[in-house]
């Protein structure tokens, strides 16, 4: 038996859940985890503003497929980090965010920083709770750890009294529960399957469209049997990107609006038909396509179009069963092998297109030749980062992802500021891999602080910003419908950021000619500290008519 604190009761219940950094903010109402912590031998990894200390928990647990933890003080700590929180659920991530709270016998007589905190979590968490006694600690940790990872996976919140961290108790009167199962993996029934393979089976023009549940499903693999055994084509968004290499043959990149209008077979994996896919309304998928869709989240399936096959389960599970149904040598029907020639030569014809900017030696840079130069310097374990709009949607059309998992972008909530917490946590997670954040100018002021952090801690991530001076993602469309004497609030300046980084003790390039990219990317990457690497960007109509609303 040994006496344990409240605190260290904490710490002890993320390491039995295999928890090995945090990320927080520091105030007095969670010191005693953070000790706890130190016996424990978690890492403790602190940034400037909790939002960053949500995201790189969120960033974490995405990296790991496993729970990622942030720790914040009461108050303002807890709703500074509600933007990552909501990030993160909006992305179905495993963050659990721990914070502090008030003493229990001071509580409604105005103590400092206490306000009603799992009110405010609760909508947009899976579960938010309380702790009430200091034996209850392991207990609602452990609960809201395996709700995190059940089912569709998503963040939790649990708030912990400070005078709760400071009682000891004998560790026999809170015991740490152990061998829970967080996710099983049920087969589908026979008839549903049956109906899905015929629907394929009958395709002249299937496609595949592969979102994050794919990541989360670990179904990489699968997808790529599945896609060999049928032939089909696959576009990737979000945390699928990767899922199939770029030189795949069923991977494609530059043609789904052609695709997905032209379809009479869609089939849409782990990802919802949201804004990103134009709501699965006729703008963007053929409405005469037979649509079957696959989701661990059985409130996605068949929000906002009818669905032909809806199948609430594991996308690995589902692909593996498919691919066992198959028979043959694989490729497909010569229709299907027709259709995927034409979309492979209309990518050719797209990538063609875009040749010209890729390698243009225009100064201000043109952002297409930026990215290819950034598309150079990636190898296969390099993470990459998006961090703003206009830049990050044409980085998104040019990078080659290698490896699933090795795209992070902030998901479906579209949150900017994202790009330092989830540096943070891979290089962490992945501390061999090069980590890339593609940040836009508007972004990067966001959160620019946690450089400091970085340095300090001797976290060696690499930002690239492509420096237009503008919020350009909305200062195009503002421009297109109010014209440019009535475009206000989203022009920048051409700021030194590079500057700022130094002085922070990292390392700075700035750059304004084509050929000078490669150099300043090598030498950041080669720098053995946190590096920013700003480019002065011209103007590019790659993105014209894209509006972001």
């Amino acid at each position: 038996m040994a006496d344990l604190t409240g605190g260290q009761l904490v710490a002890r219940t993320l390491k039995q859940a295999g928890v090995g950094h945090v990320f927080t903010l520091c105030g007095g109402h969670i010191l005693p985890i953070y000790d706890g912590c130190l016996s424990e031998g978690i890492a403790v990894i602190d940034t400037r503003h909790e939002q960053a200390a949500a995201h790189a928990g969120d960033a974490y647990a995405r990296l790991t497929r496993d729970i990622g933890v942030a720790i914040v003080v009461p108050g303002p700590g807890v709703t500074d980090a509600v933007t990552g929180v909501a990030n993160a659920y909006a992305a179905r991530s495993p963050l659990l965010l721990i914070g502090g709270a008030a003493p229990l016998g001071l509580r409604g007589l105005g103590a400092l920083q206490e306000t009603e905190q799992v009110a405010l979590l609760k909508p947009i968490t899976k579960g938010a709770w309380t702790v009430s006694e200091t034996r209850q600690i392991p207990e609602v940790l452990a609960t809201a750890m395996r709700t995190a990872l059940s089912g569709r996976p998503g963040p939790v919140f649990v708030e912990v009294p400070v005078d709760l961290l400071m009682t000891t108790i004998e560790d026999r009167l809170a015991p740490i529960p152990t061998g829970y199962v967080h996710r099983t993996r049920a087969t589908v029934e026979a008839a549903t399957l049956g109906r899905l393979e015929a629907l394929l089976a009958s395709a002249e023009r299937p496609v595949v469209m592969a979102g994050g549940g794919v990541y989360w499903d670990d179904a990489g693999k699968s997808l790529a049997a599945f896609a060999e055994r049928a032939g089909v084509p696959v576009f990737m968004n979000g945390a699928g990107r990767g899922a199939l290499a770029t030189d795949h043959p069923s991977a494609f990149f530059q043609t789904r609006g052609f695709a997905l209008s032209h379809a009479d077979v869609v089939l849409v994996l782990g990802t919802p038909l949201d804004f990103r896919l134009g709501y699965g309304r006729s703008s963007h998928l053929n409405p005469d396509a037979k649509l079957i869709q696959v989701d661990l989240d059985g409130g996605e399936i068949g929000r906002n179009r009818h669905v032909d096959v809806g199948i609430v389960g594991d996308t690995g599970l589902v692909m593996a069963q498919l691919t066992a149904l198959a028979d043959g040598s694989g490729g497909g029907s010569a229709a299907v092998r027709e259709w995927v020639r034409d979309l492979r030569t209309k990518e050719s014809a797209r990538l063609e297109q875009m040749l010209p900017e890729m390698h243009s030696d225009a100064a201000p840079i043109n952002p297409l030749r930026l990215c290819k130069e950034i598309d150079d310097v990636l190898d296969d374990d390099t993470i990459v980062i998006g961090d703003g709009g206009d830049f990050v949607a044409t980085a998104a059309s040019v990078l080659r992802i290698a490896k699933i998992g090795h795209w992070l972008d902030p998901g479906p909530l579209g949150t900017l500021g994202v790009g330092p917490g989830y540096a943070m946590a891979a290089k962490l997670a992945s501390p061999k891999s090069n980590v890339l954040i593609i940040y836009g100018d508007g972004a990067f002021g966001l959160n620019a602080m946690e450089f400091e952090a970085c340095v300090r801690q001797k976290i060696n991530v690499v930002g690239i910003i492509g420096n237009d001076a503008a919020w350009m993602q909305i200062r195009r469309g503002q421009v297109e419908f109010y014209g440019e004497e009535r475009a206000v609030a989203t022009k920048l300046e051409f700021t030194r950021y590079d500057k700022v980084v130094e002085a922070l003790g990292g390392h700075g390039e700035y750059v304004e000619k084509p050929s000078e990219i490669r150099p300043a990317l090598e030498r950041a990457l080669g720098c053995g500290k946190p590096a920013v690497v700003n480019v002065k960007l011209g103007v590019s109509e790659f993105r014209k008519g894209a509006i972001s609303i």
